[in-house]
Formats: structure tokens, C-alpha cells, sequence
């Protein structure tokens, strides 16, 4: 028979820790299954150099702040992952791991969750799987062509691999310029974007976009984290700009077998190419309940699926909800999330 609860919460990353501390505290039967075999959620895979944009104080999940890391203003990923696994021990979250999710299907007045560990029955179900396992390419001219290396910012781990090489990066966001200033100290590497970057304001960092996106979430006027631009000025971006790097050129028209092609014809050799160009939500488990899932196409009214009321999803982008796949936008979404299920099981939404 499969084990019943009344929510279950997919993906044990910051979005799935959120919702689990607001469910205990609702007081609401629930679980939390994990596919990773430690805690950090997706910051456990980031490249070397990765760290937060803000200072730890301003990055906590609900209920407990973020320590400070010592000697560092802006913490490692290391550091994050640290503070999601004593987030979890802090608040006796019950995650289960590694499980994998397969389905989740209608089973009547319920849900089934079927996963590599057996099935769970759930009243509701919240999807918090994050993004960074559908990293997204996309369908160039020539892409299986070309005889050099190509990685996606998942698979890059630091600049020494790179040594010596001729690089080319692609993407116009924060991924790609901070990849770009570090892999521009030991490679030639050129820059590209579909769009011209738009750099943030020297003195903007996690602290001014925290207190925009909370502006935002409440309802204020003003301008939206957008509006400031795509690419927060780290030292290390910065950097790149002051050595003369940080300048982009236009998508190149095709890849060919030993580089790239750009719109005039002129060919540009290049020994690998990094695919700085995002992900797609990993909603591949929702297939059987949504027909457009598997493309990451879910409507939403809030967090609630439009089409199926029992299954919520957190943490995938600003469509659900205002900085939802951050650490602290996480935790937002996540109150109003669980309140909304509370409010249904106890009959008065």
C-alpha cells in the first residue's frame, strides 16, 4: 500500500526546504523526497569560484538566517550548501534521499507520487525540482559538426581546464560573464550574446535587489529587478571590464568543424564552446497530469497549477512567483504556498 501523507514536497533543494518549514509549522503530515544523495540542492554542482551575490544576512530561508562565513562577504557555494544541511538538521525536515520521482498521477480524490522507493499517496503535491538538470542548448546550425569541446555552464568547474585554449562563450547573463572574466586570464576567449548585455550599476548587489524584490513581492510601485539590468558587477566582472574583456559580439550565424561562422562569413577557429544559455524547469515527473510539461510549459495562478489544484510549484522563476529561485524569494513563495494548501484541506481557501 502506498504510504499517505498530506503534501509531498518534490525536490529537496532551498525551494523544497522552504516549503518543509512552513508545513511543520502549519502542522501539515508531509514529506520531502530528495533525487540528490547529500543536501545543497543544486549549489552542490556550481563551478569553483561560484558565490552568493549579497552578504549572507541578506540570503536566509524562512525562520533562520544564513551565518556569516568568515573572511568572506560574499559566501561560496560551499558555504550555502553548509547552511542547507544544518537548515534541514535544524528543523528536523523529514527528507527522504536519494529518492527519484517518476510520476505523478491522478489516483481519484488524491495524487500518486511513484518513485524508485515505492509510491506515496498525497492530498497535495509541490514541485520544487529546480532547473539545473534540463540545462538548455540551443539548435544551432552546424552544433554536431564541430570537433572541439562544448560545455554547458553545468559541466564547467574552473579556468584550468580551459589553459591555453581559443574559448567561446555564450550568453548574456551572470553565468556567462563571470565565466568569461575568470576563462579570459588563461585563454583567448571571445564573448557572445543574441542581445547586447546590460550591465547593473557598480554599487548594485544583492543587497539593492533584495530590497527591490521585497519591494516588489509587496505590492509597491517602482521599478522591478529587470529594470536594473541582467548582469550584477562582481569583483571579478569588473575586473574583466577594466582589462578590456567584457565586450560582446553578436550570435554567431553557424558552427562548422573546427569553429565558428559568423553573419558575414567569416570563420573564427576555436577549440571549445561554453553554453552559458540556461535551463529549462525539470518538470518532466508532472507529464502525466500536464500534457505540456515535459517542455516546462505549466500555467500557474500564483503557484497553483490552473489545470490540476492539488500540485504547486515553487522555485522555478518569476512565474512562480517574484524571485522565486532565490534563497529568499524561495521562502515567500513558499508561505503563501502553504497557507493556500492549509486553507483546502481545512475547507475554507
Amino acid at each position: 500500500m502506498p504510504r499517505s501523507c498530506d503534501v509531498v514536497v518534490v525536490g529537496g533543494g532551498q525551494a523544497g526546504l522552504a516549503a518543509g518549514y512552513h508545513l511543520r509549522r502549519a502542522g501539515l503530515d508531509h514529506v520531502i523526497l530528495d533525487a540528490q544523495p547529500q543536501p545543497g540542492g543544486a549549489w552542490r554542482h556550481g563551478w569553483a569560484s561560484l558565490r552568493l551575490f549579497s552578504p549572507a544576512e541578506y540570503s536566509p530561508l524562512p525562520g533562520w538566517g544564513m551565518p556569516r562565513q568568515e573572511n568572506e562577504e560574499y559566501p561560496t557555494a560551499g558555504h550555502v550548501v553548509d547552511y542547507l544541511r544544518a537548515y534541514e538538521q535544524r528543523y528536523d525536515l523529514p527528507v527522504r534521499r536519494p529518492v527519484q520521482v517518476r510520476q505523478v498521477r491522478r489516483a481519484g480524490e488524491r495524487l500518486a507520487v511513484q518513485t524508485d522507493a515505492g509510491t506515496w499517496s498525497a492530498g497535495y503535491v509541490i514541485s520544487a525540482t529546480g532547473t539545473w538538470e534540463c540545462p538548455y542548448v540551443p539548435d544551432i546550425p552546424g552544433r554536431e559538426e564541430f570537433a572541439g569541446r562544448q560545455l554547458h555552464t553545468v559541466h564547467y568547474t574552473s579556468p584550468e581546464e580551459l589553459r591555453g585554449q581559443r574559448v567561446v562563450v555564450v550568453g548574456g547573463g551572470n553565468s556567462a560573464a563571470q565565466i568569461l572574466a575568470e576563462v579570459s586570464r588563461v585563454a583567448e576567449a571571445t564573448w557572445v550574446t543574441l542581445r547586447p548585455a546590460r550591465f547593473m550599476p557598480d554599487d548594485v548587489d544583492g543587497r539593492v535587489l533584495f530590497g527591490v524584490a521585497t519591494r516588489k513581492a509587496a505590492g509597491g510601485p517602482g521599478e522591478s529587478v529587470s529594470d536594473l539590468g541582467d548582469i550584477v558587477m562582481v569583483p571579478g566582472v569588473r575586473d574583466a571590464r577594466d582589462r578590456g574583456v567584457l565586450h560582446s559580439r553578436p550570435m554567431f550565424a553557424r558552427m562548422t568543424e573546427r569553429g565558428v561562422r559568423w553573419a558575414d562569413g567569416a570563420e573564427q577557429p576555436c577549440d571549445a564552446v561554453i553554453w552559458c544559455t540556461g535551463f529549462r524547469p525539470n518538470l518532466a515527473h508532472l507529464a502525466p497530469l500536464l500534457p505540456g510539461a515535459r517542455q516546462g510549459k505549466v500555467a500557474v495562478e500564483g503557484t497553483r497549477s490552473v489545470d490540476e489544484g492539488r500540485l504547486y510549484l515553487l522555485g522555478y522563476g518569476d512565474w512562480t512567483g517574484a524571485a522565486s529561485a532565490t534563497l529568499v524569494g524561495a521562502g515567500r513563495t513558499a508561505k503563501a504556498t502553504v497557507a493556500d494548501i492549509a486553507s483546502h484541506l481545512r475547507g475554507s481557501p
